[in-house]
């Protein structure tokens, strides 16, 4: 698999390199479940790397990632679930954007 360029990526690549990443390491087969719940674990390590960063208690035994590094887990989970549903990002941020321009915001 070809590294990922040292450029912007648009969603459609990132879902692409997701798809070709996950047949070579051996997690095409994991389920929509699997990875939705490996996304919500991801989740909860980006919160606690913020709260890291805001200071707030956390056990003295917890690791805790670097922020980026959660945040781009996330977007490869976010990608994979995308992928097994036949879900374009792109397509769909552009959707639900339109939706909420027609909402109001307090």
């Amino acid at each position: 698999m070809e590294p990922l360029p040292d450029r912007p990526l648009t969603l459609d690549r990132i879902q692409a390199y997701v798809a070709e990443m996950e047949v070579e390491r051996g997690f095409s087969d994991c389920t929509l479940v699997e990875q939705a719940l490996k996304l919500a674990e991801e989740t909860g390590e980006v919160c606690k790397a913020v709260r890291e960063r805001a200071s707030l208690g956390l056990d003295p035994t917890s690791t805790v990632g670097d922020l980026g590094q959660e945040l781009a887990d996330v977007l490869i989970y976010l990608a994979s679930i995308a992928n097994r549903e036949g879900i374009d990002l792109s397509r769909a941020l552009r959707e639900k954007e339109a939706v909420n321009e027609t909402r109001t915001w307090v």
